[in-house]
């Protein structure tokens, strides 16, 4: 009994390091942000600096347009989201339980799109989107978001789990396929669709390469690339302060988003659903 109580407090003691260094980055970045840039180099400890300050957040704001960042990049990852998780899950209800001709050489072909780089097809995206005359536009920064692989796939994984006397009772009631899958399915499947939203929206939000080729005027940019801007623009002396505050504006709806859909993550809601 002794030895398990002594186990079980090393876990504990593993743990609680894990999240402290886990934590501790942030603790630094937020500190920092908050800092002058006079005391930050000081020789006394950074987190008992007493030149606490907002000027670094004030000169994100009047140094670049972080606020038309953001709302692009809202704009861009929230459609994107949108759109690609109604992509996926119809696409997905249909491999997991339709029958149609060729499903599984069609279900092959979009695996085999998951072990393609993304970086593969930057070159062959932008000359169909210059073709198309939709560079430097929403359309451009949202379109090839739409269809993912991985959301598919994950779509049709989770519909597999679903009880096959669901369907079967829908159907005796008299829905057809389209109300099943939004009366019946959809609900059910809730929390499948918000953690794939959570995966996409933090993707989109965080995507960099693709928004820098694909615009070329400030009023587009997304903030990951107003950042990367913002960092090395003019600058002999990299003012850490107001980078620092800089990219806790880019996190702050990432970190909201999780905390608000955590709770769905997979959730076991098909417990109870089907008397057998």
């Amino acid at each position: 009994m002794v030895k398990r109580n002594t186990l079980l407090l090393i876990k504990y003691i593993i743990l609680v390091f894990i999240a402290i260094s886990m934590i501790f980055p942030f603790v630094v970045m937020i500190s920092i942000a908050i800092t002058n840039n006079d005391g930050m180099f000081a020789t006394s400890n950074i987190f008992s600096n007493n030149k606490l300050t907002l000027c670094n957040f004030k000169h994100v704001f009047t140094q670049i347009p972080i606020t038309r960042y953001f709302l692009n990049s809202l704009i861009v990852a929230t459609l994107t989201t949108v759109g690609q998780v109604i992509i996926s899950a119809l696409a997905g209800y249909a491999f997991a339980k339709l029958k149609f001709k060729y499903k599984n050489a069609l279900f092959l072909l979009i695996l085999i799109t998951m072990m393609v780089p993304p970086q593969v097809n930057i070159i062959p995206l932008f000359f169909l989107m210059r073709e198309l005359h939709l560079v430097n536009t929403y359309s451009a920064l949202i379109l090839p978001g739409l269809f993912g692989g991985f959301g598919v796939f994950f779509m049709r994984q989770y519909f597999l789990s679903l009880p096959k006397d669901i369907i079967d009772a829908s159907v005796i009631d008299g829905c057809n396929a389209f109300q099943t899958f939004f009366k019946i399915i959809f609900p059910l499947s809730l929390p499948a669709i918000i953690t794939l939203s959570v995966f996409t929206f933090i993707t989109t939000w965080n995507s960099f390469i693709w928004p820098l080729i694909i615009t070329n005027t400030e009023n587009m940019r997304t903030l990951p690339v107003g950042l990367a801007i913002f960092k090395g623009s003019y600058r002999e002396i990299t003012m850490w302060g107001d980078l620092m505050a800089c990219s806790i504006v880019c996190i702050i709806p990432i970190i909201i988003i999780f905390i608000l859909a955590k709770k769905y993550f997979l959730s076991d809601l098909l417990a109870g659903s089907v008397k057998e």
